[in-house]
Formats: structure tokens, C-alpha cells, sequence
């Protein structure tokens, strides 16, 4: 529910747990944009290193602001895929454009380079 006076868009991203019997969680956190800037942040995580809220699976949820012609890079690991969405913005990614809300999913790829076209907001899930 919105409690704000502005408009807000929301969109979901469901993530199939790994740890069946886990008891379902809820949490809330605030992450800056300034934190994220030109960076990904991990906001949730199934590995409790990372201080984040936690989710059940082996699973990494990453956010990112960059500036129109910014790039970062992120490693996968063997066996490792990712599921991209510019919330806001329009970028490059390994080569392919993406628009606000548009979603790849790259498998068989060591690393996302992800390039700003214009001011991007991203949520990307690193997962097995």
C-alpha cells in the first residue's frame, strides 16, 4: 500500500528458494542512491556475510545508479547466470540495449558490462 502522495510503480521479482522447509521473512531497508552510485549494492542476500536482508536462497539482489555514459562491470562466477532490469533509464549490456523495465537474462557470460545511455537505475539477481 502507498502511503506517499506521489505516484509509485513498483515491480516484483520472485526468486525460487534453494532451502525448502524455510520459514517465509519479511523485511524493509533503505538504500541511498548515493551508495549505489556507479556501484551495485547488495540489498538482499542468502549468504549473511553480505548485511543485507536476508532471502532464502543462493541468491544475490544488487542495485546501481549510473550516470548517462558510466559503465561497471560485474563478475559471474562458473555456474552463476543473471537477471538485469533497468528500472529507469536506458543501457548497454554486453552489448545489447535495454529500456526502463525491459529484462535480460544472461547464462554462459563470466561478466556484465553494463553501459548508461541515459541516467539508469538497475536491479540485477546474481544467482545459481
Amino acid at each position: 500500500f502507498n502511503l506517499e502522495d506521489e505516484t509509485t510503480t513498483l515491480f516484483q521479482i520472485w526468486i525460487e528458494t534453494d532451502r525448502p522447509g524455510a520459514k517465509p521473512s519479511w523485511g524493509q531497508r533503505e538504500f541511498p542512491k548515493s551508495d549505489r552510485s556507479g556501484r551495485f549494492t547488495v540489498m538482499a542476500s542468502g549468504h549473511p556475510a553480505d548485511e543485507a536482508l536476508a532471502i532464502n536462497a543462493d541468491a544475490k539482489v544488487l542495485g546501481a545508479t549510473l550516470k548517462a555514459g558510466e559503465s561497471l562491470t560485474w563478475d559471474l562466477a562458473e555456474g552463476r547466470r543473471a537477471y538485469l532490469v533497468p528500472a529507469v533509464g536506458e543501457v548497454e549490456v554486453n552489448g545489447e540495449t535495454l529500456n526502463a523495465r525491459d529484462a535480460a537474462a544472461i547464462v554462459d557470460e563470466a561478466q556484465v558490462t553494463i553501459t548508461a545511455k541515459a541516467d539508469a537505475e538497475l536491479v540485477m539477481v546474481d544467482s545459481r
